[in-house]
């Protein structure tokens, strides 16, 4: 892959898979025992950003090829991707609860909170007493089911007003514009705490919303790119690392809860752009390799489970180094996620979704395998036909 990002339509994208990697272990090596030194909050963001430059991209190539948007495809590739999993661990880490942990450990009403998808919200009002131990990540989980919800409607109706890509771009950044607004009001005008602003959906939304807006307007997997790149190289790359890690060594709680989710939102922009385009640099190789890509192919079963697991071999190991125990809980980790995504591989295969189009069949093929591959937009049906009366004449000349 060269500089300006050639060859990116219509192929896999490991280093997508290498950011998901990165996103999961700064959030499991926080929850192994360093969340006072290891940001795994700024893990979530990034995997928040991603889901929305994702699911963009696989709707604006889905309308750009088809004209439409099927609805019902959509909701049910994300169902059979993320609930058969959502529900097993769901069920592990409460059975586990029982046997492991004292009674009255596990409250009915916070498990059907997260049963139903609203755990974010219950945790900002109860906090999280009365969940299984370990399931505290669920109400990241809540926050993407919601996107998945709302944002297809929205994306549809920007494109039944004919809105042009950057105006589409503008629309989500006004949006992320009116969330830091309202994450201003809730912190300095109504003194709300840290929870509220860190999980609920209505203050959080913008996370995704940055990734929705590349989607759209430059996406370096889709787009040519516009900008030279030595400026990226020695400037803009730069300027994106340095305010990351401005966010993450100012503490002041106001900024942390207010400002600091904009400012990683904007960087990230351009830390995705250049580690799509220019993966072959050496700051972003060991995105593509195999190993880091084997721990992104299977991050979301991966996140889903590496707490519950952290916590149970915590309660039965308690007198063990807590870096054996971390080394103990990852290699578990990487085993039941393997199974998991083996399982969700064989629930979202292709024939369980139905008769549909190519798009949907291969978009559920990859969903089920947790990989990042868009299609062309522009290879249309008549092109498509084009090529088979192509291939047929070969055949009859041969």
């Amino acid at each position: 892959m060269d500089d300006q990002g050639s060859g990116l339509r219509g192929r896999h994208i490991p280093s997508l898979d290498g950011i998901r990697a990165v996103s999961f272990l700064l959030v499991f090596v926080a929850h192994a025992g360093l969340e006072r030194v290891v940001p795994g909050g700024f893990g979530v963001t990034i995997f928040f950003f991603l889901s929305g430059f994702i699911i963009t991209t696989l709707l604006r190539t889905e309308i750009e090829a088809t004209g439409a948007v099927n609805f019902r495809h959509f909701w049910l590739r994300r169902a059979l991707r993320i609930l058969p999993g959502f529900y097993l661990v769901l069920l592990a880490a409460t059975l586990t609860a029982l046997l492991l942990y004292p009674p009255g450990t596990l409250q009915g009403a916070a498990v059907a909170a997260q049963a139903l998808h609203v755990a974010n919200y219950w945790t900002v009002l109860h906090g999280y007493d009365g969940v299984a131990p370990g399931t505290g990540v669920y109400w990241s989980l809540a926050v993407e089911e919601h996107f998945y919800l709302i944002f297809p409607l929205l994306y549809l109706a920007m494109h039944r007003w004919r809105l042009a890509p950057a105006r589409q771009a503008l629309l989500f950044w006004s949006l992320c514009a009116v969330l830091l607004a309202w994450r201003c009001l809730l912190v300095l005008g109504m003194h709300a705490p840290s929870d509220r602003t860190y999980l609920a959906t209505d203050t959080r939304f913008d996370s995704i919303l940055f990734g929705c807006a590349l989607a759209v307007w430059n996406n370096p997997a889709l787009d040519k790119p516009q900008t030279r790149p030595h400026l990226w190289k020695y400037l803009i790359l730069p300027a994106a690392f340095a305010a990351l890690l401005a966010c993450l060594v100012y503490r002041a709680p106001a900024f942390r809860e207010t400002w600091r989710y904009s400012i990683q939102g904007v960087a990230l922009t351009f830390v995705f752009i250049a580690a799509i385009r220019f993966a072959d640099w050496p700051l972003f190789r060991f995105l593509s390799l195999k190993p880091v890509a084997f721990i992104g192919v299977l991050s979301y079963s991966m996140y889903l489970v590496h707490q519950v697991l952290i916590d149970a071999i915590g309660n039965l190991l308690p007198q063990a180094h807590p870096l054996q125990r971390a080394v103990i809980a990852l290699a578990a980790t990487v085993c039941v996620a393997w199974l998991n995504g083996a399982l969700r591989h064989a629930v979202a295969s292709p024939p369980a979704i139905g008769r549909g189009s190519r798009h949907t069949t291969e978009a559920a093929r990859n969903g089920a395998l947790e990989r990042v591959q868009f299609v062309d937009p522009k290879r249309s049906a008549a092109t498509e036909e084009h090529d088979r009366a192509r291939d047929h004449g070969k055949q009859q000349r041969a």
